[in-house]
């Protein structure tokens, strides 16, 4: 194989793949990334079993071939090469990387023992902008659980009823909603897909509202296709919390508050906390004004901001992070928070149901 590649390129496409290769694994076959010059195009491809990425690079094929090199050393090995044209020949397995004077010879694997990406029928396929799907995977996506043993909640909620887009994500602390309006009908589909997948496909979406993504689902995969970059997941198996009967609509209170004033209020009040604390900011809400509280081991805070408050008053804990995290993701100048008890879930939601994070309350005791 003789490949020539424009350094930014080829350095481009490895960023790409290289969110699929594994940090640890028992076959070191899938710590490789293949180089797929076989046919017309070349063919950067990763697969750690779970989620798998293709893309294609342009370049000058002289002799065509195919090789696995391990990815850390391959992406090392360009990262630091000037930025000009990359030759890449093979002679066996034995892989020379030149560009201008640097010259490396590394070892490769037979592609013959890599893991193509499994064959998705394009079937139940749907269309949307690049900058709507990272929209919605970064305003949600991190209410998912970090923790491997929590099963459906490392996943994410993707569902499809007729012209709207609905995904849900949880902690068992908290639920991020975010519902958006497709440009077509589709058939009505619900599918759990992988947060690190969803994760992945963020950072290589070029956020551009003119290009779009087609989304394909199988029983078991979920198939990206963008760009030049094809990404095919394995999709989480079982069925997803009942989420609309969580979501109440029996308020006792429902406040109006600038976000912007709210999320710095909160801001500040974190200063105080540790990593390792888990102290509430505490809300009480009042006819017209609502006091913030945060007591932690390094001090107090408290501050008074005006609201429009419609129902009783009420004092409440939360976590203040849950809180920074749903009001960032928020762009509207007011937020309403619909308040049940004390005791119950907060709902921060808005008029149009564009979007709904729920947050459940921290107790506290209130020292006056």
């Amino acid at each position: 194989m003789e490949l020539r590649i424009a350094k930014s390129y080829l350095a481009q496409g490895i960023q790409i793949v290289s969110k699929a290769v594994p940090s640890k694994t028992t076959m070191s076959i899938l710590e490789c990334i293949l180089i797929d010059a076989s046919g017309t195009d070349i063919r950067l491809i990763a697969n750690d079993m779970e989620l798998g990425i293709q893309t294609t690079v342009p370049g000058l094929i002289a002799d065509r071939g195919i090789i696995a090199v391990d990815a850390q050393i391959f992406s090392g090995i360009i990262r630091k090469l000037p930025d000009n044209d990359v030759t890449i020949v093979t002679d066996g397995e034995k892989i020379t990387i030149t560009c201008e004077k640097a010259k490396f010879t590394i070892l490769g694997r037979d592609g013959a023992d890599f893991a193509y990406l499994p064959e998705i029928e394009k079937k139940n396929e749907i269309t949307l902008s690049q900058f709507t799907l990272r929209d919605l995977i970064n305003r949600t996506i991190f209410s998912i659980s970090p923790n491997e043993n929590n099963g459906m909640m490392t996943g994410e909620l993707l569902e499809i009823r007729d012209n709207h887009l609905r995904m849900v994500a949880l902690d068992g602390h908290r639920i991020a909603i975010r519902n958006v309006e497709l440009g077509s009908s589709y058939e009505d589909r619900k599918v759990i897909i992988p947060g690190k997948t969803l994760s992945e496909i963020s950072k290589i979406l070029s956020g551009d509202t003119e290009k779009t993504v087609s989304i394909s689902f199988t029983d078991k995969h979920a198939l990206f296709e963008f760009d030049d970059t094809i990404v095919v997941s394995r999709l989480l198996d079982g069925e997803y919390y009942r989420i609309d009967k969580m979501l109440s609509t029996n308020y006792q209170s429902r406040v109006t508050v600038q976000r912007k004033e709210f999320l710095s209020c909160i801001d500040r009040a974190t200063l105080l906390v540790k990593e390792e604390d888990k102290k509430p900011i505490i809300l009480m809400i009042g006819e017209e004004y609502m006091e913030l509280r945060i007591n932690t081991s390094l001090g107090s805070m408290n501050e008074v901001i005006d609201i429009t408050k419609d129902g009783i008053d009420m004092n409440i804990g939360f976590n203040p992070k849950f809180l920074i995290d749903a009001l960032r993701a928020i762009d509207d100048e007011e937020v309403t928070i619909h308040l049940i008890s004390p005791k119950a879930p907060c709902f921060i939601r808005d008029a149009e149901d564009k979007y709904c994070y729920l947050i459940l309350p921290v107790n506290f005791i209130t020292i006056d």
